[in-house]
């Protein structure tokens, strides 16, 4: 049987780029505007552009933030996508005083003034854990695009699968059980993004 799979649309993200990605996958993903039919889903997918605050504030109003936790709290696949990922974390430089999502303790920090921003192009990923599905067929050297100024900063180290070098070595991938986290865009890192997209979907 099929995994159903769901985007939540907040009015954030690069919705469709990711259900193209999917779909040239052959898998099937629904685009879902409100929260309840989100237990109906197998696996959870929170895209996401702008700002920390303004995200929040989108998932409050819409009512996603409740359904995500019971989402996640039944032990379902759930992934955060760039902004997505952030999200997950407690709070963040870019919106002090919001509350995150906080299914990840830590914070989400913002790149040393002395380096470019935001940090944009490709450069690569080192694995720090091996034998993990959703790094199955892929080598040793992982390369994907990011657009960022913000980064995570977990509490616990063991939940950063993923790490870059910018000037920090910083959690590019997350996971934490069955929530997992890409500060890059898998929708536009070609094969390999389409390669971690679909271990998520049909492994993890």
């Amino acid at each position: 049987m099929k995994a159903k799979v769901a985007i939540i649309d907040y009015g954030m993200g690069n919705l469709y780029s990711v259900r193209n990605s999917f779909k040239s996958l052959g898998i099937d993903a629904d685009i879902i505007e409100g929260p309840a039919k989100i237990l109906s889903y197998d696996k959870l997918i929170l895209p996401g552009v702008g700002a920390f605050g303004d995200a929040m504030k989108e998932l409050r109003e819409r009512g996603f933030i409740a359904p995500i936790r019971d989402f996640i709290a039944a032990g379902r696949p759930f992934l955060g996508i760039c902004l997505g990922m952030q999200l997950l974390l407690e709070k963040s430089d870019e919106s002090r005083g919001v509350k995150g999502l906080g299914i990840i303790q830590g914070k989400v920090r913002k790149f040393s003034s002395k380096l470019k921003c935001p940090h944009m192009g490709w450069n690569g990923i080192e694995k720090l854990k091996t034998g993990l599905k959703i790094f199955k067929d892929l080598g040793p050297d992982i390369y994907t695009y990011f657009c960022h100024s913000y980064y995570v900063q977990p509490r616990l180290r063991s939940v950063v699968i993923g790490r870059t070098d910018y000037g920090i070595k910083f959690a590019s991938i997350i996971k934490d059980g069955n929530v997992y986290g890409m500060q890059f865009h898998p929708e536009k890192s070609q094969e390999t993004g389409l390669k971690l997209l679909r271990n998520f979907i049909r492994f993890c």
